[in-house]
């Protein structure tokens, strides 16, 4: 087993208990938790309604709520660095000295990068960057942008119409109109993959051509890749990305529990699941 801030527990609930031992801490029903990050010290894991918790390695949790405002909804959480940042209805903001300091950029927030010496942050009015201590728009000002990546020829960012890629050569954007939104992005193969908000599986040609592909009725939540590995979150578990027969196909990793979004750190995955609270398994 790998050591990690749960412990040595490979399916381990909010508590830091082991998930079938029957123990249940007072709000295990209340919070659909959409994002979790770990460091080696502690996880963090925050709900779109309810704020955003750290759990250390004793399995205590503790809600990290001085410097937000009681209404702020935290849409996403991002570790950079050894730094917190949420990313709120309310903007942006880091964790320093036990409280959320606002970053300047007062939109809805969904996403956000350190990329070199710039900042990078998807928003309610776009893509916006920051280099020292000014955010400036940078691109897609009319678009919902709820994921981007950094690519060594293309910026790719997914919003509220469908995809936007950046070619540097070219010094040009192109929009791809997909009748549907885009909200989390990975690369799979040299393939760009993503996910609709109407739970499909985005999956690019290489050509400039991109597929919605279904699942049966599988709902996926999100894609995240770490190494050659590329998970899908769903809300009948967790899956990994596999090519079979040249079909892109899901292979199940932890099935039973509706997964939002995964990290993974020193050989565990940790998952942000929907009623079920915290879960992390050895990977």
């Amino acid at each position: 087993m790998t050591n990690g801030p749960f412990g040595r527990s490979s399916n381990t609930s909010r508590s830091g208990h082991r998930a079938g031992d029957g123990w249940k801490p007072w709000n295990w029903m209340l919070f659909p938790f959409s994002s979790v990050k770990a460091d080696t010290e502690s996880v963090y894991a925050a709900s779109v309604g309810y704020g955003v918790y750290e759990i250390d390695a004793s399995g205590t949790w503790n809600k990290m709520d001085k410097g937000l405002a009681d209404q702020t909804s935290v849409n996403h959480l991002q570790l950079s660095n050894g730094i917190l940042s949420a990313c709120t209805s309310e903007g942006l903001y880091q964790y320093a000295e036990d409280k959320w300091v606002h970053e300047g950029l007062s939109i809805p927030c969904y996403q956000y990068r350190v990329l070199g010496k710039a900042e990078y942050a998807a928003t309610e009015y776009g893509l916006w960057c920051r280099i020292g201590r000014k955010w400036e728009q940078m691109a897609l000002p009319d678009k919902r942008v709820f994921d981007f990546m950094n690519l060594p020829q293309f910026i790719v960012a997914g919003h509220s119409d469908g995809l936007s890629l950046y070619d540097r050569y070219m010094d040009d954007w192109a929009d791809y109109e997909l009748g549907r939104a885009v909200t989390s992005l990975a690369v799979f193969r040299g393939r760009v993959v993503g996910t609709t908000d109407k739970g499909e599986l985005l999956l690019g040609d290489t050509r400039g051509r991109f597929d919605q592909v279904r699942f049966g009725k599988t709902f996926i939540f999100s894609v995240a890749s770490f190494g050659r590995n590329v998970f899908a979150c769903t809300d009948k578990g967790l899956f990994r990305l596999a090519n079979l027969r040249n079909q892109t196909t899901l292979l199940p990793v932890k099935l039973g529990i509706p997964v939002t979004e995964v990290d993974f750190l020193n050989g565990n995955l940790y998952m942000a699941t929907l009623f079920q609270g915290i879960h992390a398994m050895e990977w």
